[in-house]
């Protein structure tokens, strides 16, 4: 992916992330928080689903930078700052509770400035970020598209309280968009060049993964058409982790080295095997963790709302840092130096003799 391109995509989905973000504030939040006496249906799902689609969403906006930056370990590591100081502005943003129009407009304009601040301060420090240079900036890009694909099956998999399906499946939709556009972008530019069988690799799994993941958050209601949140999704986490593993596993088939123009297809079977058996692993002991912590509950707390633990045993889980720490786990497997160009340096070969003068000796002493 040219160097212009990549920096262009990058800030866009940021910018796109952003507006998202003020939505998911404005308009969904509000649909989360009972108006009178806590109904027992509100317990039916998990009812803080807006919450966790803004936390993904400031994920994704966080990896964007990383994709504009190409990797460049300068730029992220004032990007992974700025994230944690956006999660901290939601649950405030939250405790206030924004609606409507202007405050949209409002916190659009603000998370873009804070998105322009950044770029600028670090344009003008390191300059804008050219090609992408080697191993280590493919590495953090791909370890990038890793964590945006577990946020993509993160989106796929949410439920919601019964009677807001309607809501939270466009909604999950529309920022399993945003992921999967990262997961690829990040890929293509961790690629060592264009080509159109990368492309190709990365468009047929693209499709693929939107069609899974509409049927992850849709039902058929009769034989002419779909529609939004219509009957149980019992099959949902199963498509979930086939939507996470089609996209984990096309991840190397992009971004990995093809040694003699071809990909090397027994690294990439193990690769595949490994996200097979790892993913729904990783994402087990990730929620057990998540869940031990009580992460969700302290950030309901802190937004001043009602800390609930629902009848099906999902209670106030931060899904959404579920998805980011199993990412974050697939990528040791994934961003594998060795197939990102990474090569060891050669030996020097030690000499084959003294390089001083000889040593004296006791017949020149006399």
């Amino acid at each position: 992916m040219r160097a212009d391109l990549r920096y262009a995509t990058g800030l866009a989905l940021a910018g796109l992330a952003a507006v998202w973000w003020a939505v998911g504030v404005t308009e969904l939040q509000p649909l989360t928080e009972p108006l009178g006496p806590w109904s027992e249906r509100l317990l039916g799902g998990h009812p803080y689903w807006a919450r966790e689609l803004r936390l993904s969403t400031i994920f994704l906006a966080v990896l964007a930078l990383v994709l504009a930056a190409g990797g460049d370990h300068r730029w992220t590591r004032a990007a992974v700052p700025l994230g944690g100081v956006w999660v901290v502005a939601d649950i405030a943003v939250d405790r206030v509770d924004p609606q409507g129009v202007p405050a949209t407009v409002l916190l659009v304009a603000v998370a873009w400035a804070g998105i322009a601040l950044v770029v600028l301060l670090l344009g003008r420090r390191w300059g804008r970020p050219g090609a992408v240079g080697g191993w280590r900036e493919r590495r953090s890009l791909t370890g990038a598209a890793c964590v945006a694909a577990a946020l993509l099956a993160t989106a796929a998999s949410l439920t919601a309280p019964t009677g807001r399906e309607q809501t939270l499946d466009p909604a999950a939709y529309v920022t399993g968009v945003l992921a999967l556009g990262l997961t690829l972008g990040c890929a293509l530019a961790a690629a060592p060049g264009a080509g159109r069988a990368r492309t190709g690799i990365a468009a047929g799994a693209g499709v693929v993964a939107l069609v899974l993941l509409w049927l992850a958050r849709t039902r058929v209601y009769d034989p002419s058409g779909v529609q939004f949140g219509q009957g149980e999704a019992s099959d949902r986490p199963l498509i979930a982790v086939l939507l996470g593993v089609v996209a984990l596993t096309a991840l190397p088939l992009v971004a990995w080295d093809w040694p003699g123009g071809r990909p090397h297809w027994r690294r990439h079977l193990l690769a595949a095997v490994g996200v097979l058996l790892g993913l729904p692993a990783v994402a087990l002991l990730a929620g057990v963790a998540v869940s031990g912590l009580r992460l969700g509950a302290l950030a309901t707390a802190l937004a001043g709302n009602v800390v609930v633990s629902g009848p099906d045993g999902t209670g106030d889980v931060l899904f959404s840092v579920v998805g980011l720490l199993t990412g974050l786990v697939m990528a040791l497997l994934l961003a594998w130096p060795n197939a990102l160009g990474y090569r060891r340096p050669a030996a020097t070969a030690a000499p084959a003799g003294p390089t001083g003068p000889p040593p004296p000796t006791d017949a020149g002493l006399g």
